[in-house]
């Protein structure tokens, strides 16, 4: 729970990987829209990839053309380079950090516990977004999953954590979810650690935390939160690579438009946004419709009177 006599915290965006950077970009659209707009300045860290400069001359690309005012990349190689106070220091005036993919484990080893990641806490502190994709999401929460296997069944020793930067305290976050089967380990997560809030989050999909407790879903797939306060496990006696049970834990699977309370772990509401094929559906049928009342004034004909003529013509043809 975040400190009432502190300043407001800054929106968090946790994304599941692969958001979409052509056409729609609803999730990247939606986070330089939170840095500012046509305000934001957006620092690019890529430390977890393993690609050169091509990543972030591809979010360069993507949040340029979204209208952010400047892209800056910061790279830490190293843990002794994430030390360095002057850069550290280049996050001052940022609206926005994001964090790239990649590898999860070396994203931790670099970044937690230095200069520079205590730089990135403190700007989330003083009201700037935070947010990453794949990797880069996993260690916004106080526990960061370094690797593991998938499937759908949760098993003893499925996956290993590491420390994340904790910006979303009691939640361990896990990405690509539904895309790489992997319910198995957030559940084998929870079941160890049933005081864990458990969040999985779909390719091409945020959850956008503001205030320290508000989520609300974003994009194309869903966020599934794994509740285990009043979770029955054998944990603490299975075998290592053996099932483990999991009975009482609360399953939230959240598509797009829902709003949840992390504090209470319930959900606010949801509501249902219209398709983009209704939306041009309805546009091209008002556009119709415009056109043909430019048409009719044009004719000299009131609408009204027009209306009138359609409905007789109606009759007519019924009753013949």
């Amino acid at each position: 729970m975040p400190d009432p006599s502190s300043p407001p915290l800054g929106t968090l965006f946790a994304i599941g990987g692969a958001e979409a950077k052509l056409r729609r970009r609803e999730v990247l659209r939606a986070f330089v829209e939170a840095a500012g707009g046509a305000g934001a300045r957006i620092a690019v860290v890529p430390t977890a990839s393993s690609l050169g400069p091509e990543v972030v001359e591809v979010y360069r690309a993507v949040f340029a053309t979204l209208g952010a005012a400047e892209v800056v990349a910061l790279r830490p190689e190293s843990r002794a380079e994430a030390q360095d106070p002057a850069l550290a220091a280049r996050l001052a005036d940022m609206t926005a950090v994001f964090m790239t993919g990649g590898n999860q484990l070396k994203l931790s080893a670099f970044i937690t516990g230095t200069a520079f990641g205590d730089a990135v806490v403190a700007t989330h502190r003083r009201g700037a977004v935070v947010g990453g994709t794949s990797a880069g999401a996993s260690i916004l929460a106080e526990h960061m999953i370094a690797f593991g296997g998938s499937g759908s069944t949760p098993r003893q020793r499925m996956s290993q954590l590491s420390v994340g930067l904790g910006l979303l305290a009691g939640t361990v976050i896990d990405q690509h979810f539904a895309q790489r089967n992997r319910y198995g380990r957030l559940l084998s997560l929870v079941a160890q650690s049933p005081s864990l809030l458990g969040m999985g989050v779909d390719e091409d999909t945020a959850a956008v935390v503001s205030g320290g407790t508000r989520l609300e879903v974003v994009g194309r797939g869903a966020v599934t939160l794994v509740d285990g306060r009043h979770l029955v496990s054998n944990a603490w006696t299975a075998q290592p690579t053996a099932p483990l049970l999991v009975s009482g834990a609360a399953l939230h699977v959240l598509p797009a438009g829902s709003s949840f309370d992390l504090a209470t772990r319930t959900l606010i509401g949801h509501h249902t946004a219209v398709a983009d094929v209704e939306v041009q559906e309805t546009r091209a049928a008002e556009d119709d419709l415009r056109r043909l009342a430019s048409e009719i004034a044009a004719e000299g004909i009131s609408p009204t009177s027009y209306a009138r003529h359609l409905r007789r013509g109606r009759r007519g043809a019924q009753s013949g």
